[in-house]
């Protein structure tokens, strides 16, 4: 199947999406890409970002399917990773991705991460598998983010200096995106 979409999926709290980090300036930038569309919403749940709430959301109303690659930071990222579990789509970017609760309420009240992770059946359902980490992130730390890409056996694009990844340009997002097109 081509890749003909991309849906940014933000983390928790992110207020209106398209102003807020590199989400809004990431779509405008997708959407220059030949035969892209890119899909930016504000979530429903956005401060627990509950998996019961989210991932039907991404497949209803966002309609991530095998010719979509799903852009996810922070919460977003492990709402891609749960979808990948038991739906196919062309990619995944996770940008600040995680694997625990990381010892915070709201995190576990979430949903995501009550139980392991089936990183075989996220291999199997994707076809793309890039991350995005830094080690200077404030609230992952490092041993979080390189077990998902572990787990993932993702292609880990790895800084030092990027922190939470809450900067309003993102330049290597697009070229990650731009690669996965080519090579569609």
């Amino acid at each position: 199947m081509p890749l003909t979409k991309a849906v940014i999926v933000p983390g928790n709290g992110a207020g209106d999406v398209e102003r807020c980090n590199w989400y809004g300036w990431a779509r405008k930038q997708i959407i220059k890409i030949p035969d892209m569309r890119c899909l930016l919403k504000n979530m429903p749940d956005p401060v627990t970002a509950r998996e019961s709430v989210w991932l039907p959301f991404m497949e209803e109303e966002l309609g991530c399917d095998e010719e979509t690659v799903i852009i996810g930071h922070s919460s977003g990222a492990a709402a891609a990773m749960r979808y990948a579990e038991t739906h196919r789509v062309f990619g995944i970017i996770l940008v600040g991705a995680y694997i625990s609760d990381l010892g915070d309420e709201n995190e576990r009240e979430s949903g995501y991460f009550g139980r392991p992770w089936e990183w075989e059946r996220i291999r199997g359902n994707v076809g793309h598998i890039i991350q995005f980490g830094s080690s200077d992130d404030p609230f992952l730390p490092w041993e979080e983010q390189q077990a998902a890409a572990d787990g993932l056996q993702a292609k880990l694009h790895k800084y030092t200096d990027r922190g939470h990844f809450q900067n309003t340009h993102f330049p290597e997002l697009i070229d990650a995106v731009q690669k996965l097109r080519a090579a569609a």
